[in-house]
């Protein structure tokens, strides 16, 4: 039996697809498997594709709420996302449908490489951007370290997608663990190579959301969390 893991985003996803009808597929998926199209029901996703869903689509509007505890009187709060990123759009419609509904101000950044997440940084000021939401994308995991730097140096609130963020120094995570996810990844992989088909694994959903604060950081940003964060924290780095 053969099996082709599709991670890393979803554009892994869809070049696994053009690629074959017949190879069984275990994929990791951040937006609604069955709106984006890539199966037709959640608990039979016929086909030859099956998955675990990372849901990061679903928590953008999460994430805002969050952003607006932390600084509630910002005038703007800021969304870095990157253009490439195959669920841009309904990242960018999410955002946009959370920010009517509560009545914020939410800027949109595009940055799609290193060097324009420095500029998008730059003009947070510009923007009077108070807070800021990364989307969650696999090109903003593979520079971590950078985002976390670029928020310390700007000196503003960040709310990331990954709790590996806040483990570097970034302020606050909310999302799903990845750990957790890849796990699930492993087993039904596992599954199939003894025999099972996409058709009969139901994507996997996530049951639980991390949310991860790092004091240190809040400290020297001199923010006072909110005490209603505090204890909703499933981690709290210090």
């Amino acid at each position: 039996m053969t099996v082709i893991v599709a991670s890393g985003g979803e554009k892994t996803v869809l070049a696994a697809q053009a690629a074959t009808r017949t190879i069984p597929i275990v994929a990791t998926i951040g937006s609604d498997p069955v709106e984006a199209g890539y199966v037709r029901s959640l608990n039979r996703p016929e086909g030859n594709l099956t998955a675990v869903s990372v849901f990061s689509v679903q928590l953008v509007a999460k994430r805002l709420e969050l952003a607006r505890e932390l600084a509630p009187d910002a005038v703007a709060i800021g969304f870095l996302a990157n253009p490439n990123n195959a669920n841009y759009k309904m990242d960018k419609r999410e955002i946009e449908e959370a920010a009517r509904t509560l009545g914020q101000r939410v800027v949109i950044l595009h940055a799609g490489t290193e060097d324009e997440c420095d500029a998008a940084f730059a003009d947070l000021a510009k923007h009077q951007v108070g807070a800021l939401i990364v989307e969650s994308d696999p090109f903003y995991n593979e520079i971590t370290v950078r985002l976390v730097v670029l928020a310390a140096r700007r000196s503003v609130p960040v709310v990331f997608a990954r709790r590996e963020f806040a483990v570097a120094g970034g302020l606050l995570s909310y999302g799903t663990s990845l750990t957790e996810a890849y796990r699930q990844l492993g087993i039904y992989t596992g599954r199939i190579l003894q025999g099972s088909k996409p058709a009969d694994l139901p994507i996997l959903l996530p049951s639980h959301y991390e949310l991860v604060l790092n004091l240190k950081t809040a400290k020297a940003l001199g923010i006072a969390v909110p005490t209603a964060i505090l204890v909703r924290a499933d981690e709290v780095i210090e």
